[in-house]
Order: C-alpha cells, then structure tokens, then sequence
C-alpha cells in the first residue's frame, strides 16, 4: 500500500511539474489528460519503481506533440 501511495504522489507532482512548463500552450486539463493517458499504458507493469520517470517521460512526448 505504501507503494500505492508514494507513486499517486509522483503522479500528482509530475501534474503540476508538467502544468506549469506547459502553462504558455496546455491548459491544466489536458496536462492531466495527457498524465492519465501516460499512466494508464503502465497500468499492467508488475514493477512499478521506475513508472513516474516512464509517465512523465511519455507525458511530455504527448504534450510536445499535440503542440506541433
């Protein structure tokens, strides 16, 4: 359960990380949208340590290019 918790807050911090470097062209909702969408393709990983960094990663990917 700890580990349950510890990666809902890095969840939550990459949001607001991401919310406030594309604050100029996403709003908050679609950084969020972008988060959840990163979050979920790792939904089925049995190890979960490093799927912050792999969410936040792949969230960005998404964000840089739905401003193209």
């Amino acid at each position: 359960m700890a580990d349950k918790a510890r990666e809902d807050e890095a969840i939550r911090g990459i949001v607001e990380r991401l919310t406030g470097a594309f604050s100029a062209t996403r709003s908050p909702a679609e950084v969020q949208s972008a988060v959840a969408k990163a979050h979920a393709s790792f939904a089925d990983r049995p190890v979960r340590e490093f799927i912050p960094v792999l969410v936040e990663r792949q969230a960005r990917t998404l964000l840089n290019e739905s401003s193209d």
